[in-house]
């Protein structure tokens, strides 16, 4: 072989080697860019799942367990008059007519007592007995009476009978017409007097003589008081107890004589107790005052409590708004909305859940045990989502607000214990990696 054969092979071999050694080059490239694709896959895959992540913060789930131990409550958007309103203070109060004390007639002691504070009674309802030896002489005497009146009347029809013969004295007819008018009108007055007792007096008789009378309450309504006790003397200057009918509940404003043009009888007031704003009543106006009163240069505002009473006593101070245009937004308890990254929250029952752990994991690992003990963990829960809110007006323990996003109709809001399932959120719930 000639020398021009043995460069040119060297040359070609030259370049095979060469050829073979950036195919390899390009293999183990193209293997390790795979790996880095399969890399940079997985980390989108990893990075799409930090996105389902943020989506997932703003559902939490509780256990019944956890709901009942932080004392979560629940209740819906309302519609409130929040804007355009007069504040005033006053108090409850009742009127004299729906007041009313048990009080005994006679005195005696108090043998039996059958109501304790707080009882509703109805109007004629016992309330006491009151034990005295007197009320046995007072029948006792009514007894009587009816057998003197039958003599008397005897006596007078012998001496008519008498005086019309001639043999009788006029005199002695006119002492009789006398004495039986007497004891007629004794009669009629001991009458009167049983039946204040409370014993009827047709069943009065020797054998059903009785040594106790009832006090009666005169008035329907709930006992406020009770002064007696067993044992003790009263008469009619000592009451037994107080009655009073909440149903006549009205309130007593004072109102600023600036606002006074303001206010007319028929708007509607919202008031709350002043030392515990925890649940709203209502009230009409029915009365404006015509005078200042005393020398506080405000006047006098009465409203008729409307509904439920209960908890509502004469002479606990309340504050109050009057609402003036009757614009209604959409209202809910302040306990309601949290405070997350400088945004303002409420947070709503949903059917969404949160993201489970087995979603976390995007290496593709066989997850399927914790998948079922993250369903049986979830059995009972109940789920909550955050949405973002724009509040407006603060009165009387309620919020205006105008969510962000549309909540559904008459969807269950939380009123109390919103800051803890929002910490729950904070803390990181659910993002547990299984690396």
């Amino acid at each position: 072989m000639n020398n021009i054969s043995k460069m040119f092979l060297a040359a070609l071999f030259t370049v095979s080697l060469t050829a073979c050694g950036d195919s390899q080059k390009k293999e183990s490239e193209d293997g390790h860019n795979h790996e880095h694709k399969t890399e940079a896959k997985a980390d989108t895959g990893h990075g799409h799942e930090h996105g389902a992540e943020e989506g997932a913060a703003t559902v939490a789930a509780l256990t019944p367990q956890q709901i009942e131990a932080v004392g979560i409550k629940y209740g819906v958007v309302e519609m409130k008059e929040l804007t355009a309103t007069i504040k005033a203070n006053g108090i409850l109060s009742l009127p004299n007519s729906s007041k009313a004390n048990a009080t005994s007639l006679y005195g005696g002691v108090i043998k039996s007592i059958n109501v304790q504070i707080g009882d509703y009674v109805r109007k004629g309802q016992v309330i006491a007995t009151i034990a005295n030896p007197q009320f046995i002489q007072l029948q006792e005497e009514y007894l009587t009476i009816n057998s003197k009146i039958t003599f008397a009347e005897q006596e007078m029809q012998r001496q008519k009978e008498l005086n019309t013969g001639n043999a009788g004295a006029l005199k002695n007819l006119q002492n009789a017409t006398a004495e039986l008018n007497a004891l007629r009108t004794r009669k009629a007055s001991l009458h009167q007097q049983i039946q204040l007792m409370g014993i009827n007096p047709n069943s009065v008789s020797n054998s059903s003589l009785k040594s106790s009378l009832i006090v009666t309450s005169p008035i329907s309504g709930a006992i406020s008081n009770v002064y007696g006790k067993i044992g003790s003397y009263v008469d009619v200057s000592s009451p037994v107890a107080e009655i009073v009918d909440n149903s006549s509940l009205h309130l007593h404003l004072n109102v600023f004589e600036k606002d006074l043009p303001l206010l007319k009888t028929g708007q509607t007031i919202h008031f709350t107790l002043t030392n515990n704003p925890v649940n709203e009543h209502d009230a009409v106006i029915y009365g404006i005052g015509s005078a200042f009163e005393n020398d506080s240069k405000t006047i006098p505002i009465h409203a008729r409590v409307k509904g439920n009473v209960k908890g509502l006593i004469d002479g606990m101070n309340i504050t109050a708004i009057v609402s003036l245009n009757n614009v209604l937004s959409p209202s809910v308890p302040n306990d309601a909305v949290v405070d997350a990254d400088g945004k303002k929250y409420i947070f709503v029952i949903t059917n969404k859940k949160p993201q489970a752990a087995g979603e976390e994991d995007g290496h593709g690992h066989d997850h399927g045990d914790e998948k079922t003990a993250h369903k049986e963990e979830a059995a009972g829960t109940v789920n909550f989502e955050k949405i973002e809110v724009v509040t407006g007006v603060t009165e009387m323990g309620y919020t205006s607000i105008t969510p962000v996003t549309e909540i559904p109709k008459d969807a269950r809001i939380v009123t109390k214990g919103a800051f803890f399932i929002n910490a729950k959120l904070s803390g990181g719930g659910g993002h547990a990696h299984a690396h």
